[in-house]
């Protein structure tokens, strides 16, 4: 990469990889200030043999899927990969060394304007339970009624927890897909939702700690665990992640592209979580840029090539069997179930 000229920069180690791959530093966020870094800027990150130019960003969703950033968490600097694995990506360990550098100031200031979504906890700022919690039926393609939901969390120390949990009990739930708990995170949480706790003593909740990149083996393995774990176990099923719009966003957009859903069908799904959350209106350019993430998501499976309604469903079964390991046996158990 050819660079121009550094304003200033900044050194520090690695100090911790979490599981998603997001690289912590040992670089506090007054580092970074004092050398006249802001979010909005340009900088270059230099990590073993790499030279990555990233926006300085607040949150993942600031950039496109499978772009790196750096952000601030619990003070320090991070490192990361929107959907990504930052630390596998640059084959990183702790104690390898990170320099960050000022490329431009404010460069990225105009983007974040758009992407810059804002929520709230308090359940008076949205329409209904459904609507706080992320909670709803997907029937779209041939998906039948009354067989897939998804929500955000609901048995959390969260405010739309105990939302989550009185609709799913409404709904009839009887399997779980939790795809973002450790076993050590789901025996905790267990405390906060007691019908989320019948399931699980039933023996019909699976809890799959995934990341959110769904080109990482981590990701495929822990997904074909849990469309096994459907195949065994009987409808009405609920997938969730914390807030149910990311790792739950790409599985339901999967389980839609092979029941014959429409790219307009599945992309809508997957953007109205953020309608939820963020109240963001359909033809707004804060709309677009999340219609864009499983746009390219369903790219990146196709080989960097477009999706559309003749292929998507061919893309999505060949991720499956190729990338997932399901036979094409097991997945029409699974239509079957869902149909």
């Amino acid at each position: 990469m050819k660079l121009t000229k550094i304003l200033s920069e900044v050194s520090g180690t690695v100090s911790q990889i979490d599981k998603y791959g997001n690289v912590r530093t040992d670089i506090p966020a007054d580092a970074l200030t004092k050398e006249g870094f802001e979010v909005g800027d340009i900088v270059v990150i230099k990590v073993n043999d790499h030279l990555i130019q990233a926006p300085f960003v607040t949150t993942y969703g600031d950039v496109d899927r499978g772009k790196p950033l750096i952000r601030i968490s619990d003070n320090y600097l991070t490192l990361a990969i929107n959907y990504g694995n930052f630390g596998e990506t640059y084959s990183l360990e702790v104690g390898d060394p990170v320099t960050i550098q000022l490329l431009k100031k404010g460069a990225y200031k105009s983007e974040l304007e758009i992407r810059h979504l804002v929520k709230t906890n308090n359940r008076q700022d949205y329409e209904s339970d459904e609507v706080f919690a992320n909670f709803r039926e997907v029937t779209v393609g041939k998906i039948g009624k009354g067989k897939l939901y998804r929500s955000s969390h609901p048995s959390i120390d969260d405010p739309r927890s105990s939302y989550a949990s009185q609709l799913m009990k409404k709904a009839g739930i009887r399997t779980v897909i939790n795809l973002s708990d450790s076993q050590e995170e789901l025996l905790n949480n267990l405390q906060y939702s007691d019908y989320y706790r019948s399931i699980y003593e039933k023996g019909n909740l699976i809890a799959l700690n995934m990341g959110v990149d769904p080109m990482s083996e981590d990701f495929a393995n822990k997904l074909r665990e849990g469309l096994l774990f459907m195949i065994e176990k009987e409808p009405p099923y609920l997938i969730h992640c914390v807030e149910g719009k990311d790792r739950a966003g790409i599985t339901v957009a999967l389980l839609e592209a092979i029941m014959d859903a429409s790219v307009e069908e599945i992309y809508k799904d997957y953007v109205k979580s953020y309608e939820n959350y963020f109240h963001v209106k359909p033809g707004t350019p804060a709309y677009d840029a999340i219609e864009k993430i499983i746009a390219d998501l369903f790219k990146e499976i196709n080989n960097g090539k477009p999706v559309d309604d003749s292929n998507i469903k061919q893309v999505a079964m060949k991720y499956l069997t190729e990338k997932v390991g399901l036979t094409q046996e097991q997945i029409a158990q699974l239509q079957e179930k869902l149909k």
